[in-house]
């Protein structure tokens, strides 16, 4: 990463923030209703979840976690099938003010990472028999704002994490 990034209207001109290490943690696929769902006309309902969650680590370290969910269902509620991916990444950041570091681990570090999860998934929904399964791109500033806002409303209790 750029020494001179920007985490929404804060600069972090001052800081650094490097990507050190891409891990996947935990990748699995699961196809409950196979092979009778193939026999089936492919138009799925997709439902898909993303979180994110970092921890601090020693040396100005941190471990940003990117976990999203994809079901797909066919009309009848028959689930095709469900992916999990847990995509990390070791992110060294250092000079950056604790309030901007928080919107950098929830909008920065994710972007970084969802690339690889869009592969991730759409290599297992393909190894798994299904179509091609391409993500939308995710709008990690809107769902970090989103959860401040439901944290200032008393929504969401946990502290030091924001949840997307």
């Amino acid at each position: 990463m750029a020494q001179s990034e920007s985490a929404g209207s804060e600069s972090v001109s001052n800081g650094q923030i490097r990507l050190e290490r891409l891990y996947l943690k935990d990748a699995s696929f699961e196809s409950p209703s196979s092979p009778e769902i193939f026999a089936e006309q492919w138009k799925p309902e997709v439902q898909v979840d993303i979180n994110t969650r970092s921890s601090m680590q020693p040396d100005n370290r941190f471990e940003v976690l990117l976990t999203l969910t994809l079901r797909a269902k066919l009309a009848d509620d028959k689930i095709a099938f469900i992916v999990e991916i847990q995509q990390a990444g070791m992110f060294f950041i250092e000079g950056i003010e604790a309030e901007v570091l928080q919107r950098v681990l929830g909008t920065i570090c994710p972007n970084t990472l969802f690339p690889y999860v869009r592969e991730n998934v759409d290599s297992l929904v393909v190894k798994g028999g299904f179509p091609a399964m391409h993500l939308a791109p995710v709008n990690f500033d809107g769902l970090y704002a989103e959860a401040l806002r439901r944290q200032a409303d008393g929504a969401d209790s946990s502290e030091g994490e924001v949840s997307h």
